[in-house]
C-alpha cells in the first residue's frame, strides 16, 4: 500500500504510454482470497488491473524475491529492469523516460488508455472506517470514515454530534498539497484519516493518506496540519521541525504527557511527536522491517499500525508479523515481544505469550489490565491479559461475513480498529463498511446504528 502514491504519479504523467499491471502474491492467507482482494482494490482506490497470483507462479517465473518488486517491461515484452523495495518517483520517471526515448522513434508504443471499468460500491454511510477512538468520560465516539475522507463525532450510542471533512482530498489543492492552516469542517482536510487522539476539545488524527498529523479544535472547528509535509518520505531520518519533516504512513496515534506516539507504519518505526517544541524524531525502531527485541534505537519493527499508552508503557502492533510489542518511554527502555515470532510466522492460535497467534493485526486497545486487538485477518477480536499474556477469542467465528448475535457466532470482515468504553467494546468492522458494538457483560454483538449522518 505504501507504493500506490508513487504509481499513481507515475500513471498520471505516462497515461496514454504506461501500462500498470499489479501482481499480488499472497503472504497472508486470508490475502490468498480473490474477493479479499477484490476489498483491497476497492479500499485504496486502485485503477490498475491486478492479478491475483495465490499460487506464486507469476512470482516464480520472473524471480520475484520481496514485497514489493516492480519488473519493468518494454514494449517489445522484455524486461530492462527491477526494482525491490520501496521506491521514489524521480528514478522511476528518469527510468520511463528514457524508455520513450529508446523505443518512441521505432514505433514500438501504441498511444492510448486501457478501457477498464473501475471496482464500485453503492452508496454507504461508512466506507472502510479505519480506525475508532471512545472517550466514556465524555461520551464520545470518533469514527475515521478513512475512505469518505472524514471524522464521525457521535455519542457513544451512535448519535452523530459532528462531522469533519467535506470528502475530498487536499492532496489536489494546488499550492502545498496536503498541508494547510486555520481550515474549517466543511473543507478538504483528509485524504486517508486513521488513528485518533481525544484531548478535551482538542483531536489529533493520523492522516496515512497526506503522510501528516492533524490537529482539530472542537469548540472554534478548525482544523490545522501539525506534522508531516503532505509528501511521502522514501527515506528514513532523525526527525527535527515538525512541519519540515517528511513523514511515510502514520497509522495512529496516542498521547502521554504532552508527547504524540506515532505508529509510523512506511518506516517500520515508532515515532514522537512533543507537542510544544512542534518537533518530531524516531522512538523506537532502526528501520528495518524484521522482529527483533532490543534496546529501542537498535529494535527492528514491521508495518506498526496500532499504538497505545498505558501505564508508562507503549502497547503497538506490529502487522507485518502479526505481533503486539511494548516498549518502555524510558530513554534507556527496550522493546520486548508479547505476542508474535517471526515475519512469516502467523495463524490463529489462543494460547499463552508467543504461544498464541495472530494474522496481521492491526488495531489495539488498552482497558486495565486487558488488551484488546482487531485481529484483522483472522476476523475476530482478541485479548490479552498482561499479567498472565494469555491471548482470547472475545468476539468472532473467524469466519468472514456479517452476523450479529452472540460472540461466538458473531462475522467481521477484517476489522482494523477498536476501543474501549465501561462495558463496551467498539470494533471498526473494516470491509463490512460498520462500526460494531460488543457488549461485554451479555457478550452480545451489533451493528452501531448512526443517527443524524
Amino acid at each position: 500500500m505504501h507504493v500506490l502514491p508513487q504509481l499513481r504519479k507515475l500513471e498520471q504523467k505516462y497515461d496514454d504510454i504506461l501500462t500498470v499491471v499489479g501482481v499480488h502474491s499472497a503472504k497472508f492467507n486470508a490475502e490468498k482470497s480473490s474477493e479479499n482482494v477484490r476489498e483491497a482494490v476497492r479500499r485504496y482506490g486502485i485503477r490498475h488491473p491486478v492479478v491475483n497470483d495465490a499460487d506464486f507462479e507469476i512470482w516464480k517465473s520472473y524471480a520475484t524475491r520481496a514485497w514489493p518488486t516492480l519488473m519493468f517491461l518494454d514494449p517489445t515484452g522484455k524486461v530492462i529492469g527491477r526494482h525491490e523495495g520501496e521506491f521514489p518517483f524521480g528514478a522511476l520517471d528518469q527510468v520511463l523516460a528514457e524508455m520513450i526515448e529508446e523505443h518512441e522513434p521505432l514505433g514500438n508504443f501504441v498511444p492510448g488508455k486501457l478501457d477498464l471499468i473501475p471496482e464500485t460500491q453503492p452508496e454507504i454511510q461508512l466506507s472502510f472506517p479505519g480506525k475508532v477512538t471512545a472517550d466514556a468520560e465524555r461520551e464520545t465516539l470518533v469514527i475515521s470514515d478513512s475512505n469518505h475522507r472524514r471524522l464521525i463525532i457521535s455519542d457513544l450510542d451512535g448519535k452523530v454530534e459532528a462531522v469533519i471533512g467535506n470528502g475530498e482530498s487536499p492532496l489536489a489543492d494546488s499550492e502545498q498539497p496536503g498541508v494547510y492552516s486555520e481550515r474549517t469542517f466543511d473543507q478538504p482536510l483528509f485524504d486517508n484519516p486513521q488513528g485518533v487522539v481525544i484531548d478535551g476539545e482538542t483531536l489529533y488524527v493520523a492522516d496515512a493518506g497526506t503522510h501528516t498529523i492533524v490537529k482539530i479544535g472542537l469548540v472554534g472547528g478548525t482544523a490545522e496540519t501539525i506534522a508531516g509535509t503532505g509528501t511521502q518520505s522514501m527515506y528514513r531520518h532523525q526527525g527535527g521541525d515538525a512541519l519540515t519533516m517528511p513523514l511515510n504512513s502514520p497509522y495512529d496515534l496516542s498521547l502521554h504527557e504532552g508527547v504524540l506516539y506515532v505508529a509510523m507504519a512506511g518506516f517500520h518505526q515508532l515515532w514522537s511527536m512533543n507537542l510544544a517544541e512542534s518537533t518530531v524524531s524516531p522512538f523506537a525502531g532502526d528501520g528495518g522491517e524484521d522482529i527483533h527485541d532490543d534496546l529501542k534505537s537498535n529494535a527492528r519493527l514491521a508495518q506498526p499500525c496500532g499504538v497505545e499508552v498505558s501505564n508508562n508503557a507503549v502497547f503497538f502492533i506490529d502487522s507485518e508479523t502479526s505481533a503486539l510489542r511494548v516498549s518502555a518511554i524510558a530513554d534507556e527502555g527496550r522493546v520486548v515481544t508479547l505476542v508474535g515470532k517471526g515475519l512469516f510466522d502467523f495463524g490463529d492460535v489462543d494460547a499463552v505469550g508467543k504461544d498464541a497467534l495472530f494474522q496481521h493485526p492491526q488495531g489495539l486497545a488498552v482497558s486495565k489490565d486487558v488488551i484488546y486487538i482487531a485481529d484483522s485477518y483472522n476476523n475476530k477480536i482478541k485479548s490479552l491479559a498482561i499479567g498472565s499474556l494469555q491471548v482470547s477469542t472475545v468476539a468472532g467465528s473467524g469466519i468472514v461475513g456479517d452476523i450479529d448475535g452472540f460472540s461466538t457466532i458473531a462475522q467481521f470482515s477484517e476489522p482494523a480498529g477498536v476501543a474501549v468504553a465501561g462495558n463496551r467494546v467498539y470494533v471498526a468492522d473494516t470491509n463490512n463498511h460498520k462500526i460494531k458494538i460488543m457488549e461485554l457483560d451479555t457478550k452480545e454483538v451489533y451493528m452501531l446504528d448512526l443517527t443524524g449522518l
